[in-house]
Order: C-alpha cells, then sequence, then structure tokens
C-alpha cells in the first residue's frame, strides 16, 4: 500500500549566472589558450632549431671564408694557427666544438687539443668533404650535438677542407625551454585578462538584469504570462515605433466578440488595424508622455473603460500599454437594476395606495355606507384601468413599464405630468442590450425634459413608443422652454451642460448607447414652445440572433 504522504519534489537550484559564465568563459579561454599553446610550442621548437642552424651555418661560413682558415689549412695541422681562431669563436658564440680539417679529415682544431692531427669521428662529414653543406646528429668525442658542416674553398675555388661546427642538445633543449616559459606566461596573462574580462561581463550582465538569476526571469516571465493571460481586463502594449509587442487573452476575446474573428489568429503586428482606437490612444500617450486615466471609448459598439499609460527607462519612453475593461455589461446591468428597482417601487407605491384604498373601503362598511362603496369601487377600478391597466396593455416589457411608472410617479411629485400614448406598441422581444440602451435613452430624455419643466410648472412631457419591423421608434417630447438653435448640434457632446459644471453626460450617453446598436437620434425644437427627440433603435432578439 503507498505512503499517502508523498515527499514533496524539490526542485534543484539552477547554476548561478556568474557561476555557469565564469566556467563557460573560463573553459572556452582554456581550450583556447591550450590549442595556441601545442601550436605555438612545435612552432616555437622549429624556429628555435632554425635560429641555432642558421646562427651555427653563419658562424662556419665566416670561419671557411677566412684568409687565415684558408692559408693554415695549406700548412700542417700542427702548425697551431687555426686552434687559437676555433676557440675564440667557440667560446664568443657558446658552441660545444669548432673543428676545421683538411681534405682527409685530419682536424686542425678541437676543444681537446690532444686530438689535434687525428681523424674526424663520422660519416656525416663525407658530404662536406665532397663539397656540400650538411647538417646532422651525431656523437662524437663530446656529448651529442647538432653538427654543421661548410666546405672551404682557396682563391682557386678549390676545395681545401671542412669547417664543423658543433652545438650541445641540451643547449637548444634549454633555449626551447625559455620560449616554453614565455609561452606559459603568455597564457597566464591571458588567464589573468580573461578573468577580468568575464568579472566585468558578469558584473554587467547582472546589472542589465537588474541583479535577477537567469532562473528568477524565467520564473518572473511565466508568472507574467499567467497573470496576464488571466486577467479580465485587456491589456495592449506597444514600443517606441507602435507596434503590438503584447496583446493577451481578453484583447484578443473581445477581437473575437466585436467581429475581428480574422484578428484572432493572427500574428500580433496584424492587431493594429483591428483595434484601432486602442493603439491611437497608445499612439498619443507615446507622443505627449501623459497618461489617459478612466477614459470611456466606443469600440464597435462596446464602451470600454479605458487606461493608458507610458513605459519609461531611464526617463525615456520606450513604449505605452494600456488596460481596458468592458464597460457595457456593467453600464446594462446597473440600467436593468435600476429598471427593476424603479418597477419594484412603483409596486410598492401601489401597494400602499391600494392598502389605503381598502381602509377607505373597510370604513364605509362599518358606516354601512354600501352605496358610496360601490361607487369607491367603480371609481377605483377605473382608474387602474386607465393608468396601470393600459400601461401593462400597450408596454409588453415589465422592465420598461416598471421604469416609465417611476417616472410618472416623479413627474407627479415635481407637479407635471407624464403621458404616455394610446398609440403605443412595445412587444417583449427587445435583447438585454436593447432593453438597457432603451432605458438609458428613455431615462435621460424624460429627466432632462422634467428638469426643463421645473418644479410645480404643470408642464406635460410626452412618451410614444412605436415597434414596427424590427425597429422601435422613440419619441419624446415637452412644451418647455425649448433649444436655441445654436446648440443643437453641440448637446450631444460629452461636457455640455447649461445646469452648470460637472453635467453634461446624459445625451451624450444617449447618442452613445444609440450609435452602437445602429441607430440614429434626432432632435427639434423652437424655443419657448417645445422641444422633441426622435430615436429609432433595432429591437428584435430574435431576427439579430438569427
Amino acid at each position: 500500500m503507498s505512503d499517502p504522504l508523498q515527499p514533496l519534489v524539490v526542485r534543484k537550484r539552477p547554476m548561478k549566472l556568474s557561476t555557469s559564465v565564469s566556467l563557460m568563459v573560463s573553459a572556452v579561454i582554456a581550450t583556447v589558450l591550450l590549442i595556441v599553446h601545442l601550436f605555438y610550442f612545435f612552432q616555437i621548437s622549429h624556429v628555435t632549431q632554425e635560429g641555432v642552424k642558421d646562427k651555427a651555418l653563419a658562424v662556419a661560413r665566416t670561419l671557411a671564408d677566412s684568409p687565415e682558415i684558408q692559408r693554415a689549412l695549406l700548412l700542417p695541422p700542427s702548425s697551431g694557427v687555426i686552434q687559437p681562431i676555433a676557440s675564440a669563436v667557440q667560446e664568443s658564440n657558446d658552441l660545444l666544438f669548432v673543428v676545421v680539417t683538411n681534405m682527409e679529415g685530419i682536424r686542425y682544431s678541437h676543444p681537446k687539443a690532444e686530438l689535434i692531427n687525428q681523424h674526424f669521428i663520422g660519416e656525416d662529414i663525407i658530404p662536406a668533404l665532397q663539397g656540400r653543406e650538411n647538417m646532422a646528429i651525431n656523437h662524437g668525442k663530446l656529448a651529442e650535438a647538432l653538427r654543421l658542416f661548410t666546405p672551404v674553398y682557396d682563391r682557386q675555388h678549390k676545395q681545401i677542407g671542412v669547417v664543423a661546427i658543433g652545438i650541445s642538445l641540451s643547449e637548444v633543449a634549454l633555449q626551447i625551454n625559455q620560449s616554453r616559459w614565455n609561452i606559459i606566461w603568455a597564457a597566464l596573462c591571458g588567464m589573468l585578462v580573461g578573468t577580468i574580462g568575464t568579472f566585468l561581463l558578469v558584473s554587467a550582465a547582472k546589472r542589465i538584469l537588474f541583479g535577477l538569476e537567469p532562473y528568477e526571469i524565467s520564473t518572473l516571465f511565466e508568472q507574467r504570462q499567467a497573470m496576464l493571460q488571466s486577467m479580465k481586463e485587456g491589456v495592449i502594449a506597444v514600443d517606441d515605433h507602435t507596434q503590438v509587442t503584447l496583446i493577451n487573452r481578453a484583447a484578443r476575446q473581445l477581437l473575437r466578440e466585436t467581429g475581428h474573428q480574422h484578428a484572432v489568429n493572427t500574428e500580433i503586428g496584424e492587431m493594429v488595424a483591428a483595434s484601432g482606437p486602442l493603439i491611437s490612444n497608445l499612439r498619443d500617450v507615446l507622443n505627449n508622455g501623459m497618461p489617459r486615466r478612466d477614459e470611456e471609448i466606443n469600440f464597435k459598439g462596446r464602451i470600454l473603460l479605458c487606461n493608458t499609460m507610458p513605459v519609461r527607462s531611464n526617463g525615456v519612453i520606450i513604449g505605452a500599454i494600456c488596460t481596458f475593461r468592458d464597460k457595457t455589461e456593467i453600464s446594462q446591468l446597473m440600467q436593468r437594476l435600476d429598471g427593476m428597482v424603479s418597477y419594484v417601487d412603483a409596486l410598492r407605491e401601489r401597494s400602499h395606495e391600494f392598502m389605503n384604498k381598502l381602509h377607505v373601503i373597510l370604513g364605509l362598511l362599518h358606516m354601512k355606507s354600501y352605496g358610496k362603496v360601490e361607487d369607491y369601487i367603480l371609481k377605483t377600478a377605473n382608474n387602474y384601468q386607465t393608468e396601470i391597466g393600459s400601461l401593462l396593455g400597450k408596454i409588453k416589457s415589465p422592465v420598461i413599464a416598471g421604469f416609465l411608472l417611476s417616472k410618472m410617479n416623479r413627474a407627479s411629485d415635481t407637479g407635471n405630468h407624464l403621458l404616455i400614448s394610446d398609440d403605443c406598441m412595445l412587444p417583449d422581444n427587445g435583447s438585454e442590450q436593447q432593453v438597457a440602451a432603451l432605458i438609458t435613452v428613455l431615462g435621460n430624455l424624460i429627466d432632462n425634459a422634467l428638469d426643463a419643466l421645473g418644479p410645480s410648472a404643470e408642464g406635460e412631457v410626452s412618451v410614444l413608443l412605436h415597434y414596427q419591423n424590427g425597429f422601435l421608434a422613440c419619441e419624446v417630447s415637452d412644451d418647455g422652454p425649448g433649444i436655441v438653435a445654436s446648440e443643437l448640434e453641440a448637446i450631444f457632446e460629452k461636457g455640455f451642460s447649461s445646469k452648470g459644471d460637472e453635467r453634461g453626460v446624459g445625451l451624450f450617453l444617449v447618442k452613445q448607447q444609440t450609435e452602437s446598436l445602429g441607430g440614429k437620434i434626432i432632435v427639434e425644437s423652437e424655443p419657448g414652445v417645445y422641444t422633441q427627440f426622435f430615436v429609432q433603435l433595432p429591437w428584435d432578439e430574435e431576427s439579430k440572433n438569427a
């Protein structure tokens, strides 16, 4: 049976950046230095040997061309003329031996004087006796040596002898070893420079990476990706050339829902055309460096709440990022909730009024005024049929009906009248988005009309809703002070209001909601006479979904 308490898998901690870079660079430097050392060692050995050979050959040729040597070879070996010259040359050039022989190979000089007038040992002298320079490694009376032979000619260019130069092989090895030490010192110096360079490289890399290790960077990147993809807010980022560098899942979902299906599976750079208003905001922030906070934009029928910020590095703008959230759903829910609350409030008021009527009926029954009870009940029923029954008969949407009831009560509280036209006809087949837009339109237009009439003005606001062929025509009119002709175009601009500061949002929302659904709005007004708004909205959920 397996143990239920399984041990946690401990993730092996990766090597630090400084350690990995140091090991990698050190390995590269050591490999390069080893290869260079071996190559240079063989090269320097060859060069050293060639240098020693050329030196010995030059000394031999110098002696062969010496008139004293040439004249002395015509004398007997015991004349003692050549021995001092050869000894001086040997000491001054640090040679193993300098031997001069005649054509019979009889020595005229030797480091050991007792060997003068004896035959030269070694067959490697034969090529020189035949007139050819020669080099060989051989062992004579002294140590093993590198021996070079040069023929000696008289003035008539007749060979009269040979000059033999010997260089100890230990001397050659010593010179090669000295050159090797130079290589070793050069390698050590290279390793020192490489170590310093590695340290500077690691320090620069750590500074660029903010002191983070590679595994820490990869962890942060994975967390960042998970965070961006799990956010409900859409995120789009661009570089300083306005090229899109990042777009998360929520932003792609928005493009899909707004009809840009072709842009969902494309490369990031091709998202620019599909997200035009957002890119426009990012471009403006890149140009002026000023953030844009809580800005509402209309994007293909969606109301987006955007925050756009510049991205700076050392005070220089290197990009911009935009986070946004679809405010349409929130607005629709709030408006639908407002409609339901209005409906409930209207029912509560009617319920309270109905309780009062019941108390009146009960009182009349106690007084046994049966005739008056009958008159009162008939009158109440007629009023209900006129006000409530008539409204519910024409307005099939309970949300809109409750909303209009609340507006009727508000109009009554202000001393005005809200009249619902007898020609109204509103079926309950609108989508949630269409119902929310209609509440926004009616709410703002009726409130504006009541505000324009003022309290206790006994003014009249009329509403007409007419449905035909998938479209709903809305007409809201009042007999208030009207709007001057010069302001008719400006009333739909955000912030424009004649009621004071921090107003001027209602009509802007009306136009925004209407146009986002593909509808249109028209206003007519004559100052001091009337103001009339005409709104056309699509109102057919089934055909829309089809």
